[in-house]
């Protein structure tokens, strides 16, 4: 009875943040909203056209998750695709079946480490040069995939709906948007997207009954056992540890140094439940695979989206659009232009890299070494470790960094960053091991 009432006690703190935030700067925040879709679109949009995923649930449970998650966390919680099993299932034209299974192998296992503590325990034990050089690479091979998929690919000029130089004219605008306080860059960026779309699609195509004849009839579906075989093996063991690493670990850290006093910073245990949750009721209707990246979630801050409001009004719009037009809408969202996209995928990345300008921070060593001298000074030795600890936190991010770029495997990058840790523990540990054997003698 007392986890209800601090549950809806801080539903209701959450709920008037939301409220005060959106009254303040309704602009910002729907802008922000829209500051994942460059992450989105793409992988939503080639699933669907194959047939591996059912677009309207999808937007129907991806929806009523944004709108479940701005409420409760009361941040601009992402809601991203799974991007190891969109990226395989694309590879490999996975059946609405394999994908469905992919999903739920991920979040039953998300769901395990939840509950069991396991995910607090890594928490823990994970040093923090290591989950920002996550966070990094993450940003990182956004702004290199945006730059060599969507970008570099186009013309300078033709089609006139999407080219080299309105991707420009989209930078600058961005460039100037940093001058203008609370300037809706997101929000006119996709505005126009949506025009440019609309435009280019042929005339046959472009009907308003196209685009509502296709209200949501939810279908149940329930996969085979080949399905669970390909899907599991193939797609989810290489998800899992990105799911752990960039969707629950490196998001709430980045939480933490984005909402540093309010709202309070989501736990690692009730951002795994979330996850397991919305994939364990969607992916038995079809709907993508999702979770919460720390991409989308440094992009939509990028962008002016300070509370959970600004998710609760994407949910809507999606939820809104699955229930109404669903798969109708997937020729408009094949024509959105990719330059446009593009600039707002490499201006997310940036913003999730700038989490390693404090990699290198040792101000809870200074305050260590002050309260243990006693005179609130630190000896010239100790200064000199402090300073080469910081140098070492900071290596351990770059290698981290390296090691997810080079293989284009976070899971690897993570195993790469954590043995160049324990490396640099090594004199430290062998220093302890000598002192507690000479005490041990001298007894």
């Amino acid at each position: 009875m007392d986890r209800l009432g601090g549950l809806r006690a801080h539903i209701q703190t959450t709920g008037a943040y939301n409220l005060r935030t959106i009254r303040d700067a309704p602009l910002s925040e729907i802008s922000g909203s829209l500051g994942d879709l460059g992450t989105l679109l793409p992988l939503m949009i080639a699933l669907a056209v194959q047939g591996s995923i059912d677009l309207s649930s999808t937007l129907v449970f991806s929806g009523l998750a944004n709108i479940v998650t701005g409420i409760v966390f009361g941040i601009p919680l992402p809601v991203q695709p799974m991007k190891a099993i969109a990226a395989i299932a694309i590879s490999q034209k996975f059946s609405k079946d394999q994908t469905a299974a992919a999903g739920l192998t991920v979040a039953i296992a998300v769901l395990i480490l939840s509950v069991t503590g396991l995910l607090r325990w890594l928490n823990r034990v994970v040093p923090l040069p290591v989950v920002k050089g996550i966070q990094v690479g993450a940003g990182l091979s956004l702004v290199i995939s945006a730059g060599s998929n969507l970008i570099l690919p186009l013309s300078w000029q033709s089609p006139l709906e999407d080219n080299k130089l309105l991707a420009v004219g989209a930078f600058l605008t961005l460039l100037g948007s940093k001058h203008i306080r609370r300037f809706p860059y997101a929000l006119i960026i996709t505005l126009l997207a949506v025009f440019l779309a609309m435009f280019s699609i042929p005339s046959h195509v472009r009907t308003v009954r196209s685009l509502t004849s296709q209200s949501w009839h939810p279908k149940g579906l329930i996969p085979g056992r080949k399905s669970w075989e390909t899907g599991a093996i193939d797609a989810a063991l290489p998800q899992l540890p990105l799911t752990t690493l960039n969707s629950i670990l490196a998001v709430t850290s980045l939480s933490a140094t984005l909402f540093p006093t309010f709202p309070p910073t989501p736990s690692t245990t009730s951002i795994g439940l979330s996850v397991a949750t919305w994939n364990l009721f969607g992916c038995w209707f079809g709907a993508m695979p999702i979770c919460h990246g720390s991409g989308g979630l440094a992009g939509q801050y990028h962008f002016g989206a300070r509370s959970g409001a600004s998710v609760i009004v994407l949910g809507t719009f999606k939820l809104l659009l699955g229930l109404f037009a669903g798969n109708a809408i997937v020729p408009l969202l094949q024509r959105f232009p990719k330059s446009l996209l593009g600039v707002m995928v490499i201006a997310a990345g940036v913003e999730l890299a700038k989490v390693g300008q404090g990699a290198s921070n040792t101000s809870d060593l200074w305050e260590q070494a002050e309260r243990q001298s006693g005179d609130g000074s630190a000896a010239e030795e100790t200064k000199v470790i402090i300073e080469k600890q910081g140098k070492d936190r900071y290596m351990v991010m770059l290698v981290t960094v390296a090691g997810c770029l080079a293989s284009k495997n976070d899971a690897l990058g993570f195993t790469i960053g954590m043995l160049w840790h324990w490396s640099l523990q090594v004199p430290q540990w062998t220093a302890s091991f000598r002192g507690r054997r000479r005490a041990v003698q001298l007894e």
